[in-house]
């Protein structure tokens, strides 16, 4: 059971940051007014590497099972548990908690404590 809660973490956590990138690309960076492009480019390239570690974490949530090793195991899952945490937080305070955005971020946490 412990194997699958990780596995459901992992493609959540990749379908999660999908979703992140999508909403940048189609939502956020058209409607926004960046002056400079240089800006604008740094922008979208940080925020696109959350996009691409939340991605990378959640392969790793979804390999952890088959990598046989315990400490393995515990340490992908505390990075899991750390990165998603300060997302989630972030997410919920900027939005005021009106963004499902921390609610599936919170259930990548949830489930990857279940997975421990």
């Amino acid at each position: 059971m412990r194997d699958l809660t990780l596995q459901i973490a992992g493609t959540l956590a990749i379908l999660v940051a999908i979703g992140h990138g999508a909403i940048a690309e189609l939502q956020v960076f058209p409607k926004a007014h960046i002056e400079s492009k240089r800006t604008r480019r740094l922008l979208r390239m940080v925020w696109q590497a959350s996009t691409i570690d939340w991605i990378c974490i959640g392969a790793l949530l979804i390999a952890a099972p088959a990598l046989g090793s315990e400490n393995a195991r515990r340490c992908i899952i505390m990075v899991a548990i750390v990165a998603y945490s300060y997302a989630a937080i972030g997410n919920a305070v900027a939005s005021r908690g009106r963004h499902i955005g921390w609610c599936l971020m919170g259930a990548v946490v949830g489930l990857s404590l279940m997975g421990l």
